[in-house]
């Protein structure tokens, strides 16, 4: 059985609308592209809702007075090659000055396991809050293995963030990685014999970057 209670659907009205123009197939790729792009940003918005705060003295136009900041490391984004660039420019809106980490995988065509080809980091990622990005939790399989890289190299404080899952990705992750929040903005019905999440919106990654 999944365990949902590690698991966020963020079902703001604005989400459900955007969510709802990107599934349509006749949205235009730069269409599609700014869609995701607004989306990752409400998502963002939820998933740095934890994030820590440190009181600070500022002065007004008009008196000082004490306000917050946040404290610590800077946030590090993680997106995953390379459909997780295509929602991590509204991530960067919301927080500029977070740090992007990038791992990139493949499936292997016989094993069908993910296989990781790049990995960058910044060289302190043990001491931040890592949000990792990818539109899709499908399988879960790609997922689970780039938090697993991130927690080889001493991540310890990690969100995942995607547009869309479906149940069978959910449960791989919650199973992998029982500690890993996830943000998503719906939990579709199933996946197909393809692998593809139903009714989905298609391939991300085609979507995002015109290349189908």
């Amino acid at each position: 059985m999944t365990n949902l209670d590690n698991v966020i659907v963020v079902n703001h009205p604005l989400v459900r609308h955007k969510l709802t123009r990107m599934r349509e197939a006749s949205v235009s790729t730069a269409g599609f592209r700014r869609l995701a792009r607004e989306l990752s940003l409400l998502l963002a918005y939820e998933a740095t809702r934890d994030l820590k705060l440190e009181d600070v003295e500022i002065e007004t136009p008009l008196e000082k007075t004490t306000g917050q900041r946040l404290s610590g490391k800077k946030l590090c984004f993680v997106s995953i090659l390379r459909a997780g660039n295509g929602i991590l420019d509204g991530m960067l809106d919301l927080v500029p000055s977070a740090r992007v980490g990038h791992i990139g995988l493949f499936r292997d065509p016989e094993t069908l396991r993910p296989v990781e080809y790049y990995m960058k980091l910044p060289d302190d990622i043990g001491s931040r809050d890592c949000i990792v990005v990818d539109p899709m939790l499908a399988t879960g399989h790609s997922a689970a293995a780039a938090i697993q890289s991130l927690k080889n190299a001493g991540a310890a404080n990690i969100v995942f963030v995607c547009l869309l899952a479906a149940p069978e990705g959910v449960a791989c992750l919650t199973q992998a990685h029982p500690d890993v929040k996830i943000i998503t903005g719906s939990i579709d019905r199933e996946l197909d014999d393809h692998g593809y999440i139903r009714p989905g919106l298609g391939d991300a990654g085609d979507r995002l970057f015109g290349t189908k």
